[in-house]
């Protein structure tokens, strides 16, 4: 087909050129446009490698592995087991033998279960204990009646021997806080799992206190105020009672999250990460001695195929000592793996990632161009005391500025320009709720 008024050509040519050059402005950022990463050096995903219990393995295998390759990670450290520790498990109430003689009069119910499951805890050898543990999770599991049956079951055992009436004292594990303040300088985070690792949802008021505040105070005393911001309750628990009181001492959990951007999906959750259509989706898994290297390998593919997962794994044991053990060769390829992709994954502990993910979500951002240069302004409504983490912004400049700097308080700050659809940008690190910072056309 020939078309023979050139005007009519013309037109379609302007039309054509119009729709191509829209979209190519739609695309583009307005130049000094600035945005805060959604993950640090804008990865398209964040991992925490985290820890329970505090097994010796963990720092005598895990840690040199995780140490050559520059990964670090989250201990949830059970405080009583550590050497020096200043408080040790133990219960706080009535004197024992009243309580055991109740129990051979009243049946266990709502009204004394929790004193009756935090006192049996202290007592006799580990089939007696067990029962402490089996009631929390039946209580959690919403079978009450089931959970009162087993303290009675417990307390008949305690009441038929006086070897079961005696205190059990443990004796502190192998680690010591001189240790763990060398492991901390390393740059791994070390935080609360409790004194004893019990089931706190069946634990009365004062029992349950004493084991979240003293832990935290011996952490506390010992590492300081950076390692007291997270807490894992044990056993995973997100009994609500027990959540209430948690947040009130500490400011994040592995165990809960609550917010209105955040997906919690826990180790059971078999919902897809890639699915949810939040901001960000924390997806915990949990590696288990069964698990393969294949699965654990997928779980990081998984991260990289989408830009908002956080990626939280749990591990225990280690070579043959503690739960659910792996072995060191395993971790040593996982790890491996995980550093192979660290151009797409940040490693980071869970305190970094739950500060950086809040900070970006009560942050506003500010950004003006005065010649050649731009001011940029960035704040948050957190407390600052608590989030001191810094922000990766990106900040979109002009095609021909060949040279770029970015001032703060008159220092020059690692910066990396790049191109990408929204046109040449830097990226660089800052601080909310300072001075603010410049980037400049530099000579």
């Amino acid at each position: 087909m020939k078309f023979r008024n050139h005007n009519v050509v013309h037109l379609l040519l302007f039309v054509i050129l119009f729709v191509i050059s829209s979209c190519n402005t739609k695309s583009k950022k307005p130049i000094g446009h600035t945005e805060i990463e959604k993950w640090q050096d804008g990865k398209r995903s964040a991992v925490s490698l985290t820890y329970d219990d505090g097994s010796i393995n963990q720092f005598k295998v895990a840690l040199p592995i995780m140490n050559s390759l520059q990964l670090p990670a989250t201990f949830y450290i059970n405080t009583g087991n550590i050497q020096g520790s200043q408080y040790q498990r133990k219960f706080i109430g009535r004197p024992f033998e009243d309580i055991i003689r109740e129990t051979a009069e009243t049946p266990t119910n709502l009204e004394n279960l929790f004193e009756r499951a935090s006192a049996i805890r202290m007592l006799g050898n580990n089939e007696i204990r067990e029962h402490h543990t089996r009631a929390g999770s039946l209580w959690e599991s919403d079978r009450r009646e089931e959970a009162f049956k087993v303290i009675d079951e417990g307390y008949a055992l305690v009441r038929s021997n006086p070897e079961h009436q005696k205190v059990y004292d443990p004796r502190p594990g192998e680690l010591t806080w001189r240790e763990i303040q060398k492991y901390a300088k390393q740059g791994h985070e070390f935080a609360s799992h409790t004194i004893s690792h019990p089931r706190l949802s069946v634990m009365d008021e004062e029992n349950l206190l004493y084991e979240l505040e003293k832990s935290r105070e011996d952490v506390l005393r010992y590492l300081g105020p950076e390692h007291v911001f997270t807490v894992e309750c044990p056993y995973g628990t997100e009994d609500e009672r027990v959540m209430e009181y948690m947040y009130e001492i500490y400011p994040a959990s592995r165990n809960r999250m609550p917010e209105p951007w955040l997906e919690e999906l826990n180790r059971g959750n078999r919902m897809q990460p890639g699915t949810s259509d939040k901001e960000y989706v924390q997806w915990q898994r949990g590696a288990l001695s069964h698990t393969s290297l294949d699965q654990m390998k997928a779980w990081i593919d998984t991260c990289t195929a989408h830009n908002n997962i956080w990626l939280v794994l749990v591990f225990h044991g280690v070579d043959d000592i503690g739960w659910e053990a792996i072995e060191g060769d395993t971790l040593e390829a996982y790890f491996k793996y995980i550093k192979s992709n660290e151009n797409e994954v940040w490693v980071a502990t869970f305190k970094d990632v739950a500060k950086y993910v809040r900070e970006r979500m009560n942050a506003e951002i500010n950004s003006i161009k005065e010649g050649d240069k731009i001011i940029v302004d960035l704040k948050h409504s957190l407390d600052p005391e608590l989030y001191d983490l810094p922000l990766t912004l990106k900040t979109y400049v002009p095609t021909n500025w060949e040279n770029i700097k970015v001032k703060w308080r008159e220092k020059d700050l690692l910066a990396y320009a790049g191109n990408d659809d929204g046109g040449k940008f830097v990226r660089y690190q800052a601080y909310a709720n300072a001075e603010k910072i410049e980037v400049l056309k530099a000579e």
